[in-house]
């Protein structure tokens, strides 16, 4: 299960930030953050050795953030089956959503450009496309968290109050992460965070029945202010101790 966490104030310093978890097959192998494709030099994000795509992907120019995560649904058949990675890199480089999507797993792409969060939610029967604004926008597997009320994912029920009870960070220039994101790394590394096995969990790790190791497996925080710069750190891993790297955004 990723999750990310959009949060949109057109009026402040800071109109976009971004928190981005990854979950994944900890064996699957990929390299962090840079310009990975020489198709679109403009574009960074964390290659998918695998694949070749990305789960999220940067235009630093354009100020525009794209990242899929997985949904419930009908898979594609796998005869043709196009990998969803290729999705964030076509949208942030400025592509529409492709109006066919058939070929691909069912998934939740987000697109943030000019300050508005376009999502496309594919079940394998139906593309549904909607824009949201202001706001705190919490994604998980399951959609976008609706509130108190929804019970879908023990995880965004147990952060979404969280989050939105939160300050807003403030991520200026030079200032170091722990005090740039503080608000936020506060509820992600926090004393009292769910265990990493337990379904609430932000940060996850499960071992599954044939031995292979599912969990987080990179954590992203972006903001891009009202200037247009943009400020992206990276962690791998799900462990504080990982350390956060400043990507290279120029």
């Amino acid at each position: 299960m990723c999750t990310v966490l959009a949060s949109l104030r057109p009026d402040a310093d800071w109109p976009v930030l971004v928190l981005a978890v990854r979950d994944e097959m900890l064996g699957r192998p990929w390299q962090p953050p840079a310009r990975h494709w020489p198709d679109r030099p403009r574009l960074l994000g964390g290659l998918d050795e695998q694949a070749g795509g990305t789960w999220l992907a940067v235009d630093p120019a354009a100020g525009r953030i794209a990242c899929v995560l997985n949904a419930s649904g009908r898979p594609a058949d796998p005869v043709g089956r196009t990998s969803r990675g290729g999705l964030p890199l076509a949208a942030a480089a400025g592509e529409a959503a492709p109006a066919e999507l058939t070929g691909y797993d069912p998934c939740h792409l987000l697109v943030i450009d000019g300050g508005v969060l376009c999502v496309t939610t594919w079940d394998g029967y139906e593309p549904h496309r909607y824009r949201l604004t202001a706001g705190d926008h919490l994604f998980v597997n399951q959609g976008r968290w609706l509130g108190p009320a929804d019970r879908r994912s023990p995880r965004a029920a147990h952060f979404g109050p969280r989050f939105a009870a939160a300050e807003r960070p403030e991520p200026a220039p030079g200032k170091p992460v722990a005090d740039a994101w503080a608000p936020w790394l506060a509820l992600l590394d926090g004393p009292d965070v769910p265990a990493p096995s337990d379904p609430r969990a932000l940060l996850a790790r499960s071992v599954q029945d044939d031995g292979t190791v599912w969990g987080t497996s990179s954590v992203t925080l972006l903001g891009l202010s009202a200037t247009g710069e943009l400020r992206y750190d990276f962690r791998p891993g799900a462990e504080a101790a990982a350390g956060w790297s400043p990507i290279e955004t120029g």
